[in-house]
């Protein structure tokens, strides 16, 4: 069973890649970790996987709060995680891990795989160039056989890449933006806003409503940015953070799309 978070698209990309390759069920993680949900039931050996975004260089708060509310019946026997990022990761594993131990789980092992980028709010982040995005998507899929590989086989590893100052961007860095730079305040519709409610669709957190025909953001924010970057008309901004700045999604790389 694979369980995924994704705001963009990139993680469900992974998840849906991952699950077709190992024939795994594949399931929204804030779905089946909501309230009141039954416990859910893993086959005997069956493995446990979780796909996210690196956000700031460690799980989502989304994710770690879904992890703490989910019910399995039993103990899995074998856990494992596939966190998607721009570049690298942190100590994005640690941080996974000690959050499973603390429902008395195992994670055996963790993966990264470099997506296209997505984040927009902050001077000198981008999106990659069309070609730069292009050649990430194809890399992907050699990439998620040998992670399938890797979970048949039920290896205990960690593969991921953490870049330069792990510690220093995990432990220092995360928590001041985590508590100082995620608040969706500063989102704004713009004139070319159309009334599609696309933003609203796509929200996972479900923290956008329609207000006279605009979008108006709630408190819930999970600073996906998958309202920014779906928005069909360019229309959703982050201040002037985002001015200038390009979207993504991948489905605008895929054949006959336009980007």
């Amino acid at each position: 069973m694979i369980l995924y978070f994704s705001g963009t698209g990139n993680s469900r990309e992974v998840a849906g890649c991952l699950g077709r390759i190992s024939g795994e069920k594949v399931l929204p993680l804030l779905e089946v970790a909501g309230g009141g949900k039954d416990a859910l039931v893993l086959q005997e050996g069956e493995a446990l996987g979780f796909v996210f975004p690196v956000y700031s260089w460690g799980p989502p708060p989304v994710v770690l709060e879904a992890l703490e509310r989910i019910r399995i019946e039993g103990v899995p026997e074998y856990v494992y995680f596939v966190c998607t990022c721009g570049d690298d990761t942190g100590k994005t594993a640690d941080i996974f891990r000690k959050a499973v131990s603390r429902k008395g789980w195992t994670c055996a092992a963790g993966f990264s795989v470099t997506m296209p980028n997505t984040y927009v709010c902050l001077p000198g982040f981008d999106v990659d160039s069309r070609r730069l995005a292009g050649l990430k998507l194809k890399s992907m899929e050699g990439r998620m056989e040998f992670i399938a590989s890797c979970v048949k086989a039920r290896k205990r590893m960690t593969d991921c890449h953490e870049g330069i100052f792990p510690r220093l961007k995990s432990y220092l860095v995360r928590p001041f933006f985590n508590r100082y730079m995620t608040s969706p305040d500063a989102f704004r519709a713009t004139d070319a806003c159309v009334s599609c409610g696309k933003c609203v669709r796509v929200c996972p957190m479900r923290n956008i409503r329609l207000v006279e025909g605009r979008p108006v953001w709630g408190a819930d924010c999970a600073m996906c940015l998958a309202c920014y970057h779906h928005c069909p008309e360019h229309a959703v901004g982050y201040g002037n953070a985002t001015k200038g700045k390009g979207q993504y999604t991948p489905g605008m790389f895929m054949p006959g799309k336009k980007a």
